[in-house]
């Protein structure tokens, strides 16, 4: 069985401390640079007319995310993916944009497609799910560009969106797990939420054992206390004057 590794400064029911800056990328429609802790995400958001052809003529937009880590984010270089994405990098992908599309109702908002580009600048263990969140905060800010530019008559936004990640580490249920901790988690959870208190995804995996009914609800449990945190930092920083 792994070591548990032990927490300096953050009790194992807390968050590492989050960072959200909007506007952090000059020519991108909507941007936010996302801390957690040493994890460090710029999300940037791209504004394109045109759908991809089996949308087109719908009168329907689309959303969809890329992901990448650049070569430093990690304690040794990674390889930049040039010729073929990797299987880790789809699958983030694909839940970065489930996630983020969860944020409105339909695509009635005419023949655009956002592109949002999530780039792990440093990478500490989540950032797939600061990815999510700092994404949320830059495509609310995407859309209401918009309708400043008279694109749109309102923004179809309805909720926002976070994520955040919880495991169990010998027999405790921590929140959002650094790198260290991630990788000798018992169970590895990632949890995906919206501003209505509803979930989108629940990825979990008893990785070194299998895992009860109650540590389940227990992660849950964990994993709502941080995300409702989560929510209420987009919700400040979304206040915020200056951008």
């Amino acid at each position: 069985m792994p070591t548990s590794p032990q927490r300096l400064n953050r009790a194992i029911t807390e968050l590492r401390p989050i960072v959200l800056e909007r506007g952090a990328v000059r020519n991108a429609e909507g941007s936010c640079l996302i801390g957690f802790g040493n994890t460090k995400i710029l999300c940037a958001v791209s504004v394109e007319s045109g759908v991809p052809g089996w949308r087109k003529g719908s009168g329907q937009g689309w959303l969809t995310a890329e992901y990448s880590m650049l070569p430093r984010s990690t304690r040794t270089r990674t390889s930049r993916e040039r010729s073929q994405l990797g299987g880790r990098t789809q699958e983030i992908q694909r839940l970065i944009g489930r996630s983020i599309r969860a944020m409105l109702d339909d695509f009635s908002f005419g023949e655009f497609t956002l592109k949002i580009d999530c780039d792990a600048l440093e990478a500490d263990g989540g950032t797939r799910t600061a990815a999510i969140t700092g994404a949320s905060v830059a495509v609310v800010d995407a859309f209401d560009w918009m309708v400043r530019e008279g694109r749109l008559p309102v923004s179809p936004v309805k909720r926002r969106v976070a994520a955040v990640s919880v495991g169990m580490l010998a027999g405790e249920a921590r929140l959002d797990l650094e790198y260290e901790e991630d990788v000798v988690a018992d169970v590895d959870m990632n949890v995906v939420m919206t501003s209505e208190g509803r979930f989108i995804e629940v990825q979990g995996t008893g990785e070194h054992a299998a895992f009860e009914r109650s540590e389940l609800d227990a992660l849950l449990d964990l994993a709502t206390h941080g995300i409702e945190q989560l929510l209420a930092r987009q919700a400040s920083a979304l206040t915020a004057r200056g951008v």
